[in-house]
């Protein structure tokens, strides 16, 4: 996704407004958005407390500032600095985290993001948007650049099955039409879920609704109503339980009166074996891969 990423800026760089701040990387990667940008790509190095700071200040002067680095370092490292210096005044500064959850693999804890849109959502009027395909960058880049609020995008691998064909943005799509389980899944791993799922029987087959943004608003007519047949709910997301996806639509559906008569959710669980190794390897991990996602549909009793 990273790559979609860079071409899609390299074609804002036309907005007079548009700054881009890179904490000291993007090498070989991001050369095309620093030529097209000159004096208006910053690289500030490794000094993200700093770099957040200078992007509220460019909001004031009313720039558009977008902050660039791994996950970690974009909500993490410089926290107080996005509560106190962005959030608290309401500025409409675009934070850019690459390699959301486990996406950095065998670099370890440190750079991986289990906790990240859970712990920016506790913070005022940010929202966060979370794609699962290259397809999806181009119209929510085009509404972040007219947002009047925060932001944080978690980017991940782009997961697309091989001939699918990705309805177009929202914060709420359905992926799969099926009679089974109903899962929610946040993010890149609905993909490889959605590839696994569609092969599955008719009896087994789920019905998988992918969500992009946060926090919820609401929850759409016709995933209610695939939920009212199937009574049945089974949360995905490479994120940590605690102020997850899984929370706030359980606390959304107790509210309503809809409680559905099972609900099963899939988190991360952090490092189980104490081991560090790839994305695939930690979603294994915690039973987020497709393969875990399969066996368990497959053996739960047709109603």
């Amino acid at each position: 996704m990273r790559d979609a990423f860079c071409r899609l800026m390299v074609e804002a760089a036309r907005r007079p407004e548009f700054v881009f701040l890179t904490g000291d990387l993007g090498f070989m990667a991001l050369e095309p958005l620093r030529d097209a940008l000159g004096p208006r790509f910053i690289n500030a190095g490794v000094a993200e407390q700093n770099m957040v700071s200078v992007a509220a200040g460019l909001a004031r002067s009313g720039l558009r500032p977008w902050v660039y680095s791994i996950a970690p370092f974009v909500y993490a490292r410089p926290f107080e600095q996005v509560r106190n210096d962005v959030c608290l005044h309401h500025l409409p500064v675009v934070l850019v985290g690459n390699g959301g959850g486990y996406g950095y693999g065998v670099m370890g804890a440190t750079h991986h993001a289990l906790e990240d849109y859970g712990t920016l959502l506790g913070l005022p009027g940010l929202r966060a948007f979370v794609p699962a395909f290259d397809e999806d960058l181009a119209p929510l880049f085009g509404r972040l650049f007219e947002a009047d609020h925060p932001s944080y995008v978690r980017l991940g691998l782009s997961e697309k099955p091989a001939g699918a064909e990705v309805p177009p943005f929202g914060p709420w799509r359905r992926l799969l039409d099926g009679p089974g389980w109903v899962i929610l899944a946040a993010g890149p791993l609905a993909g490889g879920i959605w590839d696994a799922a569609r092969t599955l029987d008719d009896a087994h087959r789920p019905a998988l609704w992918l969500l992009g943004e946060l926090p919820l608003d609401e929850l759409p007519p016709a995933f209610l109503a695939d939920l009212d047949r199937s009574r049945r709910l089974l949360v995905v997301e490479e994120h940590v339980g605690h102020g997850g996806v899984a929370e706030m639509v359980a606390a959304t559906l107790l509210k309503g009166g809809r409680a559905p008569a099972r609900f099963e959710a899939r988190t991360a669980l952090g490092y189980p074996s104490g081991r560090y190794g790839s994305q695939r390897f930690h979603r294994r991990e915690s039973g987020l891969d497709p393969a875990s996602i399969v066996a368990f549909l497959r053996s739960e009793d047709v109603p």
